[in-house]
């Protein structure tokens, strides 16, 4: 349950915590948000601009449209010009360019192609289209994915035989151990991700503390949430600790959600998938399990995956790493911008880009 703060009782909070921050920060340290939720949360509140300069926060790879791959949306794209095909999937991702289009331009030009709000949105589609063969591009990560199975699994229930997924889902503790086992950048703790941490709970970060020796915040959303969460970073490097704690206890248990981790056993398993920016990593994609392997579009259609270079002067990767801030990016601005995107960091309402643009990091 959410705490009962009066407008004062935040902005006391708030006051006490940056001094607090100001009095920790002594050196140059930097604490990487893996969660695009909590990028924007920190440029609409200002915070960036409210912290001591020898503390940086720098945003990690936590937009699944961003970390997409090129070859993965063209592949979509192929998908949803098959003949008879409905593709579907969230909105976020139409305007994400391919290689040589986009599901947004493919749609102007007559392409069936229906944005959904819910997995079972492309369950009814297919019922009410018995007769086409609906694609569902099904992309996220832990949050979106118990969904995802209960919606494979209710098809399977109900017979219904002309739905397939092409999936394009990822999982974040294994690209932030690639992120600290390449030395790209360097990080003094994280801010972890609340709604992810609602389904994985708080174990499957305990690498971060016993293989690297840093530290990690579960972290909410609210920008109260987001100051105490940087405020317990600090704390554990002034004590000399290393831990993965929880700061938003009102939405996250430590053992996280069970049962929908069961069904996410129940219908994907593990596999290498390939991140824009970080390559391919082991143990990081979701993929159908055996008994729903007829439900695979890439397999049925046979749509094969190439992989494809972002676009010239593009550094959406290095920004996904923490390497470079948009800012630093050529295109940013000019010619990459919200209206004309030329990568994902600038599509997504997640995206680093996009956030930088609209709040005002432009210089």
């Amino acid at each position: 349950m959410k705490s009962q703060l009066t407008r004062s009782d935040e902005a006391g909070s708030s006051a006490s915590l940056l001094e607090e921050i100001a009095i920790l920060a002594r050196k140059p340290t930097r604490f990487m948000e893996v969660c695009g939720t909590h990028t924007v949360s920190i440029f609409r509140s200002g915070i960036r601009s409210l912290l001591p300069q020898s503390l940086e926060l720098i945003s990690g790879p936590g937009c699944p449209v961003c970390v997409t791959p090129i070859g993965e949306i063209d592949q979509a794209v192929a998908l949803a010009r098959e003949e008879g095909v409905i593709l579907v999937s969230f909105g976020d991702v139409m305007r994400v360019p391919g290689s040589y289009s986009s599901l947004n331009q493919e749609r102007a030009g007559g392409r069936d192609i229906r944005v959904i709000t819910s997995p079972l949105d492309a369950v009814e589609i297919a019922r009410g289209e018995p007769h086409r063969k609906i694609v569902f591009f099904a992309i996220g990560f832990e949050t979106t994915s118990p969904a995802i199975a209960a919606a494979i699994t209710e098809a399977k229930r109900q017979g219904v035989r002309n739905l397939s997924i092409l999936s394009s889902q990822r999982l974040i503790p294994p690209a932030m151990r690639a992120l600290l086992s390449s030395d790209a950048v360097q990080i003094d703790g994280f801010l972890l991700p609340g709604h992810v941490s609602v389904i994985i709970g708080k174990a499957p970060y305990t690498f971060i503390t016993r293989d690297f020796s840093l530290r990690g915040v579960i972290t909410g959303f609210e920008p109260l949430d987001i100051l105490e969460g940087v405020a317990m970073l600090l704390r554990q490097m002034q004590e000399g600790r290393a831990e993965i704690e929880n700061q938003y206890t009102r939405a996250v248990q430590v053992e996280g959600n069970e049962r929908a981790r069961r069904i996410m056993g129940e219908v994907f398993s593990p596999v290498s998938a390939r991140w824009r920016g970080l390559g391919t990593i082991p143990d990081s994609g979701l993929a159908l399990r055996e008994e729903f392997k007829e439900m695979d579009a890439a397999v049925s259609f046979e749509i094969p995956y190439k992989d494809m270079a972002d676009p010239s002067g593009c550094r959406c990767g290095e920004i996904l790493q923490g390497v470079t801030t948009p800012p630093h990016c050529p295109l940013f601005g000019t010619r990459c911008t919200p209206e004309d995107p030329i990568g994902p960091c600038m599509v997504s309402s997640e995206g680093s880009c996009a956030a930088y643009y609209k709040y005002g990091g432009l210089s």
